[in-house]
């Protein structure tokens, strides 16, 4: 288990060398790396329910964008090619052989626009791709990402809130401009990509019908959308999100192409054995959780590596133990269930099958 809880974090710097990505890793071996690309505003931390489900097919390298996540930022604004270009970066300076990319929001600009100018990528993942270019205003992104957020759970609304909060409204200010202007309709088309699609059903920041125009829109993909999920369906929805994204590593390996790419599924919950409802978690689990955030924002705060590596490890340590304990509860309750139904059965019961 240490590969899903053990953080490793490293630099990448840019070709100027004023400021860098913060590489957050977990494992070392697998199939085929992933590449983890966060939103406007917010950290890896956005992947910390995702990252160790991915980590069974392959390492994980969770990025920390510059000006996000308490990474320095430059003088001027980053536009979505140079960040896309500093991704490309850390894929070459880590030497990842054909790494699966996915990003989230602006992420989704960020891998599109690397991805369409590097075929050698063969597979991509893009949640909650923006912007739509029926509403490529500010004050009509806002109302939407407003409507998605109603319906996130608490937990992603905290960490929405601090991780803006660490990035300031003056840096958040001059990048959401270069989001709101990118055209990823336009590089879309140039993906050869195998792409997987992933949306939530309530987000109306990616709605239904652009998701749909984006998988017309790319040469080789699938559409998926996740019930009962929202902008963040990655977080809320890891386990299902992991599933998908595996799934499609492993077509996307064998070279079939993808079919029904203008079809958006939807998700069947009811059809896996993945809990509902996201595990609870122990007062002991908790106290570490919060001790481990709070050694990773010292370490932030310091520009620690080493510390921030620290604190990553003992959250997803308390994350894992919780996770186990739940999963044992849940196994011990259908066990018990079973043994109810059978004895029924013998009883004669009706409705014991």
């Amino acid at each position: 288990m240490a590969s899903r809880t053990q953080v490793d974090v490293s630099r990448v710097y840019t070709e100027k060398g004023d400021t860098y990505a913060r590489v957050n890793t977990i494992g070392t071996t697998g199939v085929r790396p992933f590449v983890l690309v966060p939103g406007i505003g917010v950290s890896s931390t956005y992947f910390e329910r995702l990252a160790p489900n991915l980590n069974e097919f392959g390492p994980v390298h969770a990025l920390d964008l510059p000006g996000f996540g308490g990474v320095p930022h430059p003088d001027q604004a980053m536009t979505i090619r140079l960040y896309a270009d500093l991704v490309g970066k850390v894929i070459d300076d880590l030497e990842l052989t054909d790494p699966i990319i996915v990003g989230h929001s602006m992420g989704t600009q960020i891998v599109s626009d690397l991805v369409s100018r590097r075929p050698e990528i063969s597979t991509a993942v893009l949640i909650g791709p923006v912007v739509n270019p029926r509403e490529r205003w500010v004050a009509r992104a806002a109302l939407r990402f407003l409507q998605a957020a109603w319906h996130e759970p608490f937990k992603v609304k905290f960490l929405a809130v601090s991780a803006y909060l660490l990035c300031g409204f003056k840096w958040f200010s001059r990048i959401l401009p270069e989001m709101m202007q990118y055209p990823i309709e336009k590089a879309l088309p140039g993906i050869q990509a195998h792409t997987l699609v992933i949306r939530g059903q309530y987000d109306a920041v990616a709605p239904r019908k652009w998701v749909e125009q984006v998988g017309r829109l790319l040469p080789n993909s699938r559409l998926w959308e996740m019930p009962g999920a929202a902008h963040s369906v990655m977080h809320a929805h890891a386990e299902e999100v992991a599933l998908l994204c595996v799934e499609h590593a492993q077509q996307a390996t064998s070279g079939t192409p993808l079919r029904d790419s203008n079809s958006l599924r939807v998700y069947d919950t009811a059809a896996d054995d993945i809990p509902d409802t996201a595990p609870a978690v122990s007062i002991p689990d908790a106290v570490a959780a919060v001790k481990g955030r709070l050694t990773e924002a010292v370490g932030v705060a310091r520009g620690d590596d080493d510390l921030i590596a620290e604190g990553k490890t003992e959250h997803a340590e308390a994350m894992e133990r919780s996770g186990d304990a739940s999963r044992v509860a849940a196994s011990e309750r259908e066990r018990a269930g079973a043994e109810a139904r059978a004895a029924a059965a013998r009883r004669g019961e009706p409705g014991a099958g």
